[in-house]
């Protein structure tokens, strides 16, 4: 099973030759989801950005403004499938090919995460390095706002005790700052239309006029009533309250897991509860064994930061799919509705412009057929033109030309 297969110019474009995708330097790939961990000062963020990353990487301390500049870590978008798919490729190709093993990379997708400065009261006016921080908050494409419902007398609390309150802080400080930006935004389109008649320009401006009218009665620019070409449009205006946002409340881990609450809170609309300091004592755990048994005790059928992740690909209505051969396996995001070509040029622009067509088979019927070999005798490998598109689980390998 190819990953990738190529037609180059000029000759019968019935006779494709397969070729292994190799990393290189011109090869362009899909940039990384990424996620900014918003929330007043100590209420965690650090703590569950280190256990993302599953090592120490930001600073925790038990003072506010601890973190200043925003720590970045990349993490691993966890798949069962991936194995999967690896135990279907040794059975199409063996074991082994030389001293190499088949295959020889396992690539997940990742996302990357922001652990940003806590925000303060007054953050949009500056308050507690507010402007800067709010900054970095820009340019990330969905939030964590990180909520603290646990008790511990021995970290300084920010805020008040009601969790609610201290949500409506922190958005409030958001919406201040979309107010500012959105009104010097509205100022230079009303002198554009006048002489730019563009439907775009027109459609940016009703956007604007209508978020305005939302924030400034104090709720998030999501909730305007946008038409689909002004909330395509409203994406240039980069404002903190359209974007996406899950808000997990870290909670005490003795009232968390032993009522199992967490898992209870996945059905709740882009709400989830877990406890910062028992993900990252599970992800302490080396040994793959062990950890699954210290969850079982906790009474953990999820991860918390398993839950957070694929939270955060249903909000941003992402999916996967994955090529598979004997160099890698490895799994490419795509936005839910996008076409074979474009689905084709998340691995490589060339690919999105010479595309000729695709082999599809989703992971379900590969995985109950047990190798590609199978399940091309069973008729479930099938080749996809230009409009076809892609569903979640699919795997891939693409005829284009150069």
């Amino acid at each position: 099973m190819a990953v990738c297969s190529q037609n180059v110019l000029n000759t019968d474009p019935s006779h494709v030759t397969p070729f292994l995708l190799t990393p290189t330097a011109d090869r362009i790939l899909s940039m990384s989801l990424s996620i900014g961990i918003i929330g007043l000062p100590n209420v965690g963020k650090s703590t569950l950005f280190n256990a993302l990353l599953k090592r120490q990487a930001a600073l925790v301390a038990n003072y506010p403004f601890a973190t200043i500049e925003p720590n970045v870590g990349v993490v691993d978008v966890p798949d069962h499938r991936l194995e999967r798919l690896a135990e279907i490729v040794r059975a199409d190709y063996g074991e082994r090919k030389g001293d190499r093993e088949i295959p020889e990379k396992i690539i997940p997708a990742t996302i990357k995460f922001y652990d940003i400065a806590g925000l303060v009261k007054g953050a949009s006016q500056g308050e507690g390095l507010g402007n800067e921080f709010l900054g970095h908050i820009r340019e990330v494409d969905a939030l964590v706002h990180l909520v603290r419902t646990f008790s511990d007398p021995n970290i300084i609390q920010t805020g008040v005790d009601d969790p609610e309150e201290n949500i409506d802080v922190i958005n409030t400080e958001l919406i201040l700052s979309d107010l500012q930006s959105i009104s010097k935004r509205s100022e230079r389109l009303e002198k554009e239309v006048k002489t730019d008649k563009s439907e775009d320009l027109a459609h940016e401006l009703e956007a604007c006029r209508k978020i305005f009218v939302v924030l400034n009665d104090g709720k998030l620019a999501k909730s305007a009533d946008l038409s689909d070409k002004e909330e395509l449009v409203s994406k240039n205006l980069n404002l903190l309250t359209l974007k996406p946002m899950i808000v997990v409340y870290n909670s005490d881990e003795d009232i968390l897991y032993s009522k199992d609450q967490q898992n209870q809170s996945a059905d709740q609309s882009n709400i989830l509860k877990i406890s910062a300091k028992i993900e990252s004592e599970i992800y302490s755990i080396d040994d793959i064994v062990e950890r699954a048994e210290f969850m079982k005790e906790m009474g953990m059928t999820t991860s918390g930061l398993d839950m957070v992740v694929r939270k955060a690909y249903e909000i941003l209505d992402l999916e996967t799919y994955f090529t598979a051969g004997p160099k890698e396996v490895h799994a490419w995001t795509y936005t839910r509705g996008t076409t074979a070509p474009k689905a084709a040029g998340k691995i490589h622009t060339d690919f999105e412009r010479g595309f000729i067509s695709a082999v599809i088979v989703n992971y379900e019927q590969l995985n109950q057929a047990g190798s590609m070999k199978a399940a091309q005798l069973q008729g479930l490998v099938r080749l996809e033109g230009k409009e076809y598109i892609f569903k979640d689980g699919d795997i891939a390998e693409f005829n284009f030309s150069v």
